[in-house]
C-alpha cells in the first residue's frame, strides 16, 4: 500500500495560513498534514483510519424500534395539603391548667383531649345564664313581663356561649379536643400559661394524604394535564416509586425560571412521605407504539441542523441531517435521515468530526475543490483541564489543559473566549474540569459547556500570566 497522499500542512491553532511543505508556527507546535483519503468524497462521507479509530474509543449504535420513554421529568417537594389543616383557637381569654398532648409531632384522633382550660370569662357568662333562668322561672305567675325580659337574657346567653363554641352546660373549666385526626405541626399551648381570643394554641394536619409541589418547564406544559397519571421517586426511598396524580395547575409562570407549578395528589398511608421531602416527578405521556429511535448521544446539534453519523463500511462516516420527534430518557425518536438496520455513532462522534476534517461536511454537504483548504466552521471539541482564571470584563477564561489529539495540540495553558460568564458560577479556581469548545474567527476559540470532573478537589492555580488571543504555552 502507497504512502497517504498529503495535500498541504495547516495552522494547528485554525489560522488562515497554510503550508506546502512542513513547518512549526511562533509556539513551536507543527503544522497539521491534511490528507487527501480525508476529504470527503461525492456522498459526504469521510475516511478515518483504522488507528484514530480505536485512538478516539469510537461506539456505535444501530436505529432501531422501540418505546420511546417520553414521559415529562420535573422536581418537586413534598408540602402539606392544605384543605387538612385545623388549628384550635379558643375564643374567650383563659389560662391552660393542664396539656394532654404535649409535643410537635405527637399523633391524634378525632375528639382525643389537647388540654383543659379554664376561662373567667366562661365562669361569669354561666352565673348569668343560670340566674337568668331562675328569674324567668320564679317571676312567671307572678310577674309575666318580668320572666319575658329573664327568658330573652337567658336566650341571649345561650347564643353568646354558642358563639363562644363551648358546648353542653356552661362551665368555667372546659377541655378541648382535637377536631381532626393528625399530626400536630405546631404547638403553643403550655401548661399554665395564658391564652387571648383567637390565639392558634395547636395546628393539625392530617398526612395520609400530601401534595407535591413540581416546578414543569414551559416547553412541556401542553403535554400535562389534571387527572394524568405520574409516578413519585425519592432519595430516602430508592428503588421504591409511588403512584400520584396531577390534580391542579397554577395559573401563572415564574418569569425567571420559564417554568409552572403543577400540584399532585399521592395516598400516604404509612407516613413515609414527610413535608419538606424533595421528589422527582415522571408524567405519563406519549403513548406505547414503537418508534424509529437512535440513542441522545448520537444527535450533533450545531444550531442550525440536527445530524447523526452513519457508520459505512471500511472506515467510512457519513454525515445525515435528520429530523426529531419525541425525546426521551435513553433514546429520541427519529421521523426523517435513517432507516432501521443503520448504525450510528454514538461516542466521540464530535472528534470524528474534527479528525476526519468533517467541518465542511456537517456545514453545507459539499465537498470542496482539490488542494482546496478545509474551510473553518463551528466544530466541537471536548477536552479535560484545570480552570485557573475568569476575565468577564474581556469574556474570557484560562484553562490548563492536557493533549487534544484531535487537533495535535500538547497539553499548555491558553485563553479560551467563553460564551457565558455563568458557565463558570460556582468553580473556584484551580478545580478540575471537563469542557467543550469550538472554532470560531481563526485563531479563537469559544468554551460552550464546562462541568467540574466528578470527586475532583481544586488545586492552586497557576500564577504565570496566559497568552492573549487564545494563544497558549506549553
Amino acid at each position: 500500500m502507497g504512502e497517504r497522499q498529503i495535500l498541504y500542512y495547516r495552522n494547528p491553532m485554525g489560522l488562515p495560513d497554510t503550508s506546502p511543505v512542513p513547518k512549526k508556527d511562533s509556539m513551536g507546535m507543527d503544522y497539521i498534514p491534511v490528507y487527501a483519503d480525508d476529504k470527503p468524497d461525492d456522498s459526504g462521507a469521510v475516511v478515518v483510519s483504522p488507528a484514530r479509530i480505536q485512538t478516539l474509543g469510537v461506539k456505535t449504535a444501530e436505529v432501531e424500534l422501540r418505546t420511546v420513554d417520553a414521559a415529562v421529568r420535573a422536581s418537586g417537594r413534598i408540602e402539606i395539603d392544605e384543605r387538612t389543616q385545623v388549628v384550635v383557637a379558643p375564643r374567650f381569654e383563659g389560662w391552660i391548667e393542664r396539656l394532654h398532648v404535649n409535643a410537635v409531632g405527637d399523633p391524634v384522633k378525632k375528639g382525643q383531649p389537647l388540654f383543659t382550660a379554664y376561662s373567667p370569662e366562661l365562669q361569669s357568662t354561666g352565673e348569668e345564664l343560670r340566674i337568668a333562668e331562675r328569674l324567668a322561672r320564679q317571676s312567671a305567675a307572678q310577674d309575666p313581663v318580668a320572666s319575658e325580659s329573664a327568658r330573652r337574657l337567658a336566650e341571649a346567653t345561650r347564643a353568646r356561649l354558642r358563639n363562644l363554641e363551648v358546648a353542653g352546660q356552661a362551665s368555667a373549666r372546659q377541655v378541648f379536643h382535637a377536631p381532626v385526626s393528625g399530626v400536630v405541626l405546631e404547638k403553643e399551648a403550655i401548661q399554665g400559661g395564658r391564652f387571648m381570643p383567637g390565639e392558634a394554641l395547636f395546628r393539625i394536619a392530617d398526612l395520609s394524604k400530601v401534595w407535591i409541589i413540581a416546578d414543569v418547564y414551559e416547553q412541556d406544559l401542553a403535554r400535562v394535564q389534571r387527572g394524568q397519571s405520574a409516578q413519585v421517586t425519592l432519595e430516602a426511598y430508592p428503588g421504591r416509586s409511588f403512584a400520584a396524580r396531577v390534580d391542579y395547575l397554577y395559573p401563572t409562570l415564574d418569569a425567571a425560571t420559564r417554568s409552572t407549578r403543577v400540584r399532585l395528589e399521592l395516598d400516604n398511608p404509612e407516613g413515609l412521605l414527610r413535608p419538606g421531602m424533595f421528589a422527582q416527578v415522571a408524567l405519563a405521556a406519549g403513548d406505547a407504539t414503537p418508534k424509529l429511535t437512535v440513542p441522545g448521544s448520537a444527535i450533533i446539534d450545531d444550531g442550525e441542523r440536527r445530524v447523526v453519523l452513519l457508520a459505512l463500511d471500511e472506515g467510512r462516516f457519513k454525515p445525515q441531517p435528520v429530523k426529531l420527534g419525541q425525546r426521551g430518557r435513553d433514546a429520541v425518536e427519529v421521523l426523517e435521515g435513517v432507516a432501521a438496520g443503520d448504525r450510528v455513532v454514538v461516542s466521540a462522534n464530535f472528534l470524528i468530526d474534527s479528525e476526519s476534517q468533517l467541518k465542511a461536511a456537517l456545514s453545507n454537504l459539499i465537498a470542496p475543490e482539490a488542494g482546496e483548504p478545509a474551510q473553518a466552521s463551528p466544530t466541537r471539541y471536548q477536552a479535560e483541564g484545570t480552570f485557573d482564571a475568569l476575565d468577564a470584563e474581556a469574556g474570557s477564561v484560562t484553562m490548563t489543559h492536557g493533549e487534544i489529539p484531535a487537533l495535535q495540540w500538547p497539553a499548555m495553558t491558553m485563553d479560551f473566549v467563553i460564551a457565558d460568564p455563568a458557565l463558570v458560577q460556582g468553580i473556584v479556581p484551580g478545580t478540575p474540569v471537563r469542557f467543550v469548545f469550538e472554532a470560531g474567527a481563526p485563531g479563537e476559540y469559544r468554551i460552550t459547556g464546562i462541568e467540574p470532573l466528578a470527586g475532583a478537589a481544586p488545586t492552586p492555580a497557576p500564577t504565570a500570566a496566559p497568552a492573549a488571543g487564545g494563544h497558549g504555552r506549553h
